[in-house]
Order: structure tokens, then C-alpha cells, then sequence
């Protein structure tokens, strides 16, 4: 099953999403096509986003960098989320922004000190994000700064939330990016070092997990540029497929006026 969030003529819908792609309002059992031009995604959840820094091998060395020895783990505030569909501003006067394609993982109840062996227990299900750096400001990798990773608008995530016992397998997924309907970007969630069972009982030793808390995993290699006006595709296999427009500064700030 896959639930997401919408808005449509002025309201919010959360709900289930059936194989014709019909939202069913979990509050009022309305019924919306997704198709309709009138919809817009929302962020799928709104928890505290803890996002992997270097969780690919193949990504670490792209980077010339060892892979870690312990996760590196940074906070993305709720500003950056953007739904499906929606726009991604890159700062104007920046030589390099790119994308970084994820598998999240939808935490779906609160814990602490959870043990590897019952983690999985704690996972609702799987969404996808891009996360966006925007690699001028970045002073180090172990480190990602504010102007890096927190910025309005770069990180889409969606377009839904996937349960977690329909994907049998999180660990064994293929990742892919396109630009401008060109692939750039192709890995597998095969080759992350930190597990997901590992990386929730290593968070929750020393804080809580609640209901809606997301978990980014990291990104492969295969990282590129995107310049105004690129149509970005990140796809997770089984989870989805989730879309974005790069604009510039500009036309985000008249949209807003």
C-alpha cells in the first residue's frame, strides 16, 4: 500500500493511494484522482530527518574519501522538505549543486534503545528523497554546513510512503537518478555500510525515535551538476519515483510574491 499527503482545492488529504492512483481520505473517505491538475504532493511525513553522510562505499571513494567508521549523521530542518513535483531553487552565482538520490526510511512508532534484532520492528515504511548539496559552501564532508544541506526547498521527498512489508528486501534495491530524462546516476542499496536495523538502534541509543521520524540512507556514486530549468528523477526500485524542477532564485521569489 502506499499513503501520501496531498493538497487540493484548499485542503490537505492524507490517505491511501489505489492501483489506479485514488487517494481515499483516511478522515472523510473522499476520493482523489492523483492525476487531477489540481493536486499537489506534500512532504509524505514531517518528523525529524537524520541524513547519512557517506553510507556508500563507491560514493566515499568518488569523493576520495575513507568510508566511515561510524555513521555520519546530520539533521535536515523541515524548511528544505518540498513534495513531489514541486521546484528546487539553486542559489544563483554557484559553480556546483547536485543531486544525491536516497532510500528513506519512515520510522512508525516511538523507541529508545532499540536492539538491532527488533529494529526493523519500528519502520512503517520507505519513501524516496533527493538531497541536495550544494557543493560551494561545503567546508567538510564529515561536517556538511548549513548553506550545504539546508536550504529552502532541497529536499524533495515522496511521492508516497510505501509500506514496509512491500518491500521485501530494503537492502537489495536499484537507485537511479535522470536529468533531462538522461541517466546519471545508478547504485544499489546493497552497498550501504551502515544497515538500517544498525542505524536505528545506533540513533536510538541516545535519543528517541518518534512515529514519523525519516532516516536518508546515503546516496551512491554518480554524482553531477544540474543547472536552471533541469526536470531531476530520483527512483528507488518498488518505492517510487519522484520528480523535481530546478529553477533560480528569481522566479522562486516571484512565485512567492
Amino acid at each position: 500500500m502506499r499513503k501520501a499527503k496531498i493538497a487540493y482545492q484548499g485542503r490537505e488529504f492524507v490517505g491511501y493511494i489505489d492501483n489506479d492512483d485514488v487517494l481515499t481520505d483516511e478522515s472523510t473517505g473522499q476520493k482523489i484522482s492523483l492525476n487531477d491538475d489540481g493536486v499537489k504532493f506534500l512532504p509524505p511525513c514531517e518528523g525529524t530527518m537524520f541524513a547519512l553522510g557517506l553510507n556508500y562505499a563507491d560514493h566515499a571513494a568518488e569523493l576520495e574519501f575513507k568510508a566511515p567508521e561510524e555513521p555520519l549523521v546530520f539533521l535536515k530542518a523541515r524548511n528544505t522538505l518540498t513534495g513531489h513535483k514541486s521546484v528546487t531553487v539553486r542559489p544563483d552565482n554557484v559553480d556546483y549543486m547536485h543531486y544525491e538520490c536516497e532510500l528513506v526510511v519512515v520510522i512508525g512508532k516511538s523507541g529508545k534503545n532499540i536492539k538491532e534484532s527488533e529494529a526493523m520492528d519500528y519502520v512503517a515504511g520507505y519513501t524516496v528523497c533527493n538531497d541536495y548539496a550544494i557543493r560551494d559552501y561545503l567546508e567538510n564532508y564529515y561536517r556538511p554546513n548549513l548553506k550545504v544541506k539546508c536550504r529552502d526547498t532541497c529536499t524533495p521527498i515522496g511521492p508516497w510512503i510505501v509500506d514496509r512489508d512491500d518491500i521485501k528486501d530494503p537492502h537489495n534495491l536499484t537507485i537511479r537518478t535522470f536529468v533531462n530524462g538522461e541517466l546519471r546516476q545508478e547504485g544499489t542499496t546493497k552497498d550501504i555500510i551502515f544497515s538500517i536495523p544498525f542505524l536505528i538502534s545506533y540513533l536510538s541509543e541516545f535519543m528517541t525515535l518518534n512515529e514519523g521520524d525519516m532516516i536518508a540512507t546515503g546516496t551512491p556514486k554518480g554524482l553531477s551538476d544540474v543547472k536552471h530549468g533541469d526536470l531531476v528523477e530520483v527512483e528507488v526500485e518498488g518505492v517510487g519515483r519522484l520528480a523535481n524542477t530546478i529553477i533560480t532564485q528569481k522566479q522562486y521569489e516571484e512565485s512567492l510574491a
